[in-house]
């Protein structure tokens, strides 16, 4: 495993971060912790020693706190956790929040402790008026909390003038090929670099889209340049070449992801990205950019749905039928969505536009007007004519 410093405290960080938004599930949606277990220790037998979790990932803090408490491993690796600082309105919720996470994790102390999503100046004026700074302070003074940092989705200058609002230990962006010029992007890298604060770095697969969602013309640029290399091991060598990056966080679900990423990791040091594969990245970039039409990265922040629509599912199969072709993206609409069954689906056409949900996208897709589109694409007359003769048919047979 390659280390990385973390250069404000002098720690050696794996440079690939164990992310568990997406810990994998059984049928029923909830995490299976026996493999979560077996995919985590096996990290830990590898190298991985930076494990990032948040109160909001429905389970998972449960989960990595059974998994490190059962084996003994708490005291192998550095946990990171998120206030989710929407919860706190006064000065007593930043405890009542912490103290569950302790809970949840079979801890006494946070390695990495990040205020989740702060995308503007606003957001941290609010936990200021309440005490944020001070409550920091004494956590950390007591141990509770060894290095406090913010994870950021917004606008580059909201970045830029957090970076200088407080004396912040580390950060965590979105960065990937695609988004370099988004959000906090590499301008945002840069400066935090300047100032001495280490990066971590999230979403670098775009929820999976680099990895196993790439059109077939991308695929085969990958291809011809390197027949062995995965395009998830592509888009992480990118992001390794990079020096101001400290962890590379990745949400494994299988061992096999977990033994690309780990064998990606021990040759993707600074400066190893050659110039040839940068223009094979570019062409594939060209390519993704044309074909992606919508940035939902399936984080499912924006769930659920008061109204029933399956938000990230529709942009799925809209975004596929670019990527992969009408027939494939229709496909994974209808399977997603239950157009089929309109008594309970989870289609476009049910968004009454009440913008719910866009005030908790990280990627600040203007959701209400986009299901118009996707709606108009996805959901032909002709299909829903289709819905409409068989759902006739259905009801007859009940008769």
């Amino acid at each position: 495993m390659q280390y990385r410093d973390d250069i404000k405290s002098g720690t050696k960080l794996s440079a690939l971060g164990f992310g568990c938004m997406r810990l994998p599930r059984g049928i029923n949606a909830r995490i299976d912790l026996d493999k979560t277990e077996k995919l985590i220790m096996s990290a830990i037998e590898k190298g991985v020693n930076y494990f990032d979790t948040a109160y909001l990932y429905g389970g998972s803090e449960v989960a990595l706190g059974e998994a490190l408490s059962r084996n003994n491993a708490r005291g192998k690796v550095y946990v990171a956790t998120k206030l989710p600082h929407q919860k706190c309105t006064k000065y007593e919720d930043f405890d009542r929040v912490f103290n569950i996470q302790l809970e949840r994790l079979k801890t006494d102390y946070i390695d990495y402790y990040l205020i989740h999503n702060i995308s503007d100046i606003a957001g941290w004026e609010t936990l200021r008026a309440i005490g944020i700074e001070r409550w920091i302070e004494e956590k950390k003074t007591s141990g509770q909390i060894r290095q406090i940092g913010f994870s950021f989705h917004g606008a580059r200058d909201g970045f830029l003038s957090l970076l200088d609002e407080y004396p912040w230990d580390f950060c965590q962006i979105q960065y990937n090929y695609m988004n370099e010029t988004y959000q906090a992007g590499r301008v945002g890298l840069e400066k935090a670099n300047r100032l001495g604060i280490p990066v971590i770095v999230m979403e670098p697969l775009l929820g999976g889209k680099l990895a196993n969602g790439l059109p077939k013309k991308a695929q085969a640029i990958f291809r011809e340049a390197d027949a062995a290399r995965t395009p998830a091991a592509w888009a992480m060598r990118w992001i390794w070449n990079d020096p101001a990056v400290t962890v590379v966080l990745s949400g494994m679900n299988s061992m096999e992801q977990l033994d690309d990423n780990v064998k990606t990791a021990e040759t993707a040091i600074p400066g190893a990205f050659t110039v040839k594969e940068a223009k094979t990245i570019a062409a594939v970039a060209d390519v993704f950019r044309e074909a992606y039409k919508i940035p939902c990265t399936g984080c499912n922040y924006c769930m659920p749905c008061p109204h029933g629509v399956n938000i990230p599912g529709c942009f799925a199969g809209y975004n596929a039928s670019y990527a992969n072709g009408f027939i494939t993206g229709i496909s994974q609409y209808l399977t997603s969505t239950g157009v089929n069954h309109p008594e309970k689906s989870g289609s476009a056409r049910g968004c009454v536009k009440c913008r719910e949900c866009e005030k908790k996208c990280p990627q600040h897709i203007e959701i209400s007007r986009v299901m118009g589109t996707v709606a108009k694409k996805m959901e032909p007359f002709w299909l829903r004519a289709i819905v409409k003769v068989a759902m006739s048919g259905r009801k007859k047979d009940k008769k």
